[in-house]
């Protein structure tokens, strides 16, 4: 990046700007798809809008959009937009898929998840440094990736009812949730588990409704390792002489 000439760093900074405001369009095809009842075309959509989330903070680190196109504030638009994509979106696919929750309390549990992460996203230190990893504080608001879980494992809506609720109150519990692509603990395997899990997940969702029944059991392994290494910060950490 260093060799480029300054105006090729500034365009590519800026590009990275612009492609995470993408996921802002994404978010909201997602939106109109899940009105229209085309969930098939809805979870393609979120699958789109998850790749951009899961790349933009990889090339704004890379291409040093802090120093080149430092105009934007990058982490506000990516907070903007993550409301969007994982947390209206899920709201609505409460509402829309049947038999995710119980009848009459879909609204109820929509607005819920609106109102807890509205909190989480406004806090001081939804984000926190620590000393091989940074962490999420509190339940991360992940809203899409639970209701598609619920959706991929067709369980009674009392029980998805339950954990939704568990974890509304777990925003505010000061539990310490792994960052994933900002971790230095384990940081290959990590990365890679994380990868893999992400393309079990776009191929399972590409297959819903018949989304064979081994998917949500196989793709449970890396919730367990994502589990444990944010209970347990010291896990895997490099040892230092």
């Amino acid at each position: 990046m260093t060799r480029l000439p300054l105006w090729a760093r500034k365009m590519f900074a800026n590009g990275v700007h612009l492609f995470t405001a993408t996921g802002a369009v994404w978010g909201f095809l997602t939106l109109v798809a899940i009105w229209e009842g085309n969930i098939k075309l809805a979870v393609v959509y979120i699958i789109i809008a998850m790749f951009v989330d899961g790349f933009d903070g990889l090339l704004a680190r890379w291409l040093d959009v802090k120093t080149y196109a430092r105009w934007v504030d990058g982490g506000l638009m990516d907070n903007i937009i993550d409301f969007i994509t994982y947390v209206v979106v899920a709201s609505l696919l409460l509402i829309r898929v049947p038999n995710l929750m119980p009848e009459g309390l879909e609204m109820a549990a929509a607005l819920s998840i609106l109102l807890t992460s509205a909190f989480q996203f406004s806090q001081v230190e939804a984000k926190t440094d620590g000393t091989q990893s940074y962490f999420f504080k509190g339940f991360p608001s992940v809203w899409n990736f639970l209701v598609l879980y619920m959706m991929l494992l067709g369980l009674n809506p009392w029980i998805n009812f339950a954990v939704l609720m568990i974890c509304n109150v777990l925003v505010f519990v000061p539990i310490k949730f792994l960052y994933p692509t900002r971790n230095n603990r384990l940081r290959r395997f990590t990365l890679a588990f994380s990868y893999l899990y992400g393309a079990l997940g776009v191929w399972g969702l590409l297959q819903y409704p018949n989304v064979p029944e081994w998917v949500a059991p196989a793709s449970g392994l890396y919730v367990v390792y994502y589990v444990v290494m944010s209970l347990f910060p010291g896990l895997g950490a490099p040892k230092t002489a």
